[in-house]
Formats: structure tokens, sequence, C-alpha cells
């Protein structure tokens, strides 16, 4: 990578620390994407298409010596996607439907440069154990999860107490499946 600049597009501080971790020089551009997809388009293809879309709001301002990385996080049970909560009463909604239940987190991630795109996405299901709401409650007061997707963050006491097994990428579900991407910037 010493012959590209990687841009993460992204203001989320998980992001930014888990890239860091195997890119030691990059720098955070951000730009407003209005995330709306097809409402027809199959969940499993929703990261994806949002990453690609974050992707192209730079197209035009790329240098050639630069990757531009975006991406895009959801979780989802029985097709329906789970987002960031709105609000308290959402968050405790979330969590009550993925209580007691094996949900996806599925990871959409675009590497553009000026004359390559790459795109794939990491899919990690994970375990819930039954939350009591008690529980719940606790979480959503203390950690204030609302900018996280399915309303949890796996690093944090939910995932701790809650989580009974992933399978597959544990980063995926903080937000970069790490493996995956580091693979795909080796393309570059």
């Amino acid at each position: 990578m010493k012959d590209y600049q990687v841009i993460l597009a992204s203001k989320s501080p998980r992001r930014k620390e888990l890239l860091s971790h195997i890119i030691s020089n990059f720098v955070v551009r951000l730009k407003e994407v209005d995330e709306i997809y097809p409402k027809d388009l199959p969940a499993m293809e929703v990261p994806e298409f949002l990453a690609k879309l974050k992707a192209s709001a730079f197209k035009d301002e790329l240098k050639i010596n630069e990757i531009i990385l975006t991406s895009d996080t959801i979780v989802t049970l029985d097709n329906k996607i789970y987002g960031k909560p709105k609000d308290r009463l959402d968050a405790i909604r979330t969590l009550q439907e993925l209580s007691g239940k094996v949900h996806e987190v599925i990871t959409g991630v675009s590497l553009m440069s000026i004359n390559k795109v790459i795109t794939f996405k990491e899919i990690t299901k994970v375990h819930f154990k039954d939350l009591s709401l008690e529980e719940i409650e606790y979480y959503i007061d203390t950690f204030q999860p609302y900018d996280k997707a399915g309303a949890y963050a796996i690093q944090e006491w939910i995932g701790m107490i809650g989580i009974t097994r992933i399978e597959g990428d544990y980063f995926n579900v903080v937000g970069l499946p790490l493996f995956k991407l580091n693979e795909a910037l080796k393309q570059f």
C-alpha cells in the first residue's frame, strides 16, 4: 500500500480504529450521502449497494494514487433490516426482537481508485441469549447505542453478557471485516 493513499470515508470511530490495525497511514474524508436504496432490493444486497453509492460520491475527486474506502453495516433477521435505532423505544424493540435468536450482521465494503473498483460483503451470524427487559434497558441507558446498527455493539457489555457465540468474522460485527479488506487491498 506504499504507493497508494487510502481514504476512509466514514465518521465511525470504530471503523477508524479497526482500519488503523491493518493500515498505518490513511486519512479520513467525509461527504454526506443519502443512504437510499430500492425498496425491493433484498436485505443481503443492501450493504454493498450503499457502500458503492457512498464511494461513487468521491469518483470525480480521486487522484491517481488514492483509494476511497466506504462501507455500510446492517443487521438482519428474517429479511428485516435493523439499522440505527431512532430513539430509546426503537432500541428496546430492536433488542427484544433479536433476543433469543440468531441474526446476521452484513457489511458491504467498496474500494475505488480511478481505474478499479472492488466491492464485497461479509456476513457474520450472531447468537443472542434471551435478554431480559432489565438487561436491555440497562444496556441502552448506560451505553446509548443509537449510532449502531441493530442497537448494540458486540464489544460492549451487551456483547459480553448476551452473545453466546458468533459464526464468522468478529471484526465484521464491530464494523469492518479486516481479513477480507486486507485481501482486497492487496489487489491494488
